[in-house]
């Protein structure tokens, strides 16, 4: 299954914030990667160039690879609506990420490695596909046969409250999926008009 293995807080040292984990790192040394970033200044950026970084933040955000991406934006234009908002509903869809918003995993990686190990249902169904597109109403919880596994649930910390778009039963270790969020309720800093801009050339 197809996924970056590269390091991660080179990605963050590339964007100036934490795309990948916690970006720990990024507070020490917030210079462009290799050997030269101490001595390279940050150039203004193209209209070309900021459109792609745009579109890679998002990649690598939402951990999808360039043909899968392609794949999400096409869906979103076919929809009703604005494309980029589209596109940004679409990737908060996925159950990769969705697991990672309920809490039931501390990242989307992680997220993405209960899924493909079959630890979680969907409707009752085990679904090992972590691009698996929820829709409203969707319940996802852990299988019955993973609750009782501490290296699972000692990593469960519960849905934020402002993930307004979900639902989160700590007792039964259930979420719902309620609708697709609003675009203002989605923290992630993506400009998405570009991702848009880019695809339209």
């Amino acid at each position: 299954m197809a996924r970056y293995n590269g390091p991660k807080t080179k990605i963050s040292r590339i964007f100036g914030e934490p795309i990948l984990g916690n970006g720990k790192w990024l507070g020490k040394n917030s210079l462009p990667p290799g050997q030269h970033g101490a001595t390279r200044k940050r150039k203004s950026l193209g209209e070309y160039a900021l459109q792609l970084r745009e579109k890679q933040k998002a990649k690598y955000t939402y951990g999808v690879l360039e043909r899968q991406f392609r794949k999400t934006f096409e869906e979103a234009s076919r929809r009703k609506g604005v494309t980029g908002e589209n596109l940004i509903k679409l990737l908060e869809a996925r159950l990769d990420n969705t697991i990672f918003r309920l809490g039931i995993a501390p990242s989307r990686p992680a997220a993405r490695q209960l899924v493909s190990h079959k630890h979680i249902e969907v409707n009752g169904e085990v679904v090992n596909v972590p691009s698996f597109q929820l829709k409203a109403g969707d319940v996802i919880t852990i299988k019955e046969g993973s609750k009782g596994k501490t290296s699972i649930t000692s990593l469960v910390r519960g849905k934020n409250p402002k993930f307004n778009w979900l639902d989160w039963n700590e007792t039964e270790l259930k979420g719902t999926f309620i609708t697709y969020p609003e675009r203002e309720s989605v923290p992630e800093n993506i400009k998405e008009q570009l991702i848009v801009e880019l695809y339209s050339k």
